[in-house]
């Protein structure tokens, strides 16, 4: 069975699972499926807005795409996410990516 579709498999049988839908948004961010990726990070992050690796990828994502607004809009929402749990790695990891979009 692919990753993809062990993933979605975890996800049927827990949908609330952070870890598979990352893992199933990072999958398809890698396989180019942009938009499919997408709505999965938008899913985890709905559900779980402090889990600041999702915006920082989804952000990483979004520029691959050259949707560069897009990306800066959501390292904001994640730099706000990672200043709030006091995640100061990810923070600095995201303030970095913005600086280099400018």
């Amino acid at each position: 069975m692919d990753r993809i579709a062990l993933l979605t498999e975890v996800l049927s049988q827990n949908p609330a699972d952070a870890f598979a839908r990352y893992g199933l948004a990072m999958e398809y961010s890698n396989s180019g499926e942009i938009e499919r990726a997408l709505a999965e990070f938008g899913t985890l992050l709905a559900t779980h807005p402090d889990y600041t690796a999702g915006y920082f990828m989804a952000a990483q994502t979004l520029a691959k795409a050259d949707r560069t607004e897009e990306a800066r809009k959501m390292l904001a929402e994640g730099i706000a996410s990672a200043k709030k749990s006091g995640n100061s790695h990810a923070q600095a990891e995201m303030e970095g990516m913005l600086a280099e979009l400018g």
